[in-house]
């Protein structure tokens, strides 16, 4: 399960709408890779308008990989 937390200032609600459908698009990709029943929310910042696809991608699988070493160690 993902959650997404996208606030004004990222932008208008067109910007904040494209935020989160690529964010949707990327979890999407990512869920079937996570430990069965994980969930996620992420709050995008307000550069996450400004990036393009590819970037945001790694940014979002980058904090996912860093997310769960850090679970395995607790």
């Amino acid at each position: 399960m993902a959650g997404f937390a996208v606030s004004k200032a990222v932008g208008g609600a067109v910007i904040r709408n494209r935020v989160k459908r690529r964010l949707r698009a990327i979890m999407h990709e990512q869920l079937p890779l996570l430990p069965t029943g994980a969930a996620v929310v992420i709050r995008a910042l307000p550069r996450s308008a400004d990036v393009d696809f590819d970037r945001l991608r790694r940014d979002v699988v980058d904090a996912l990989a860093t997310a769960q070493r850090k679970a395995a160690l607790a």
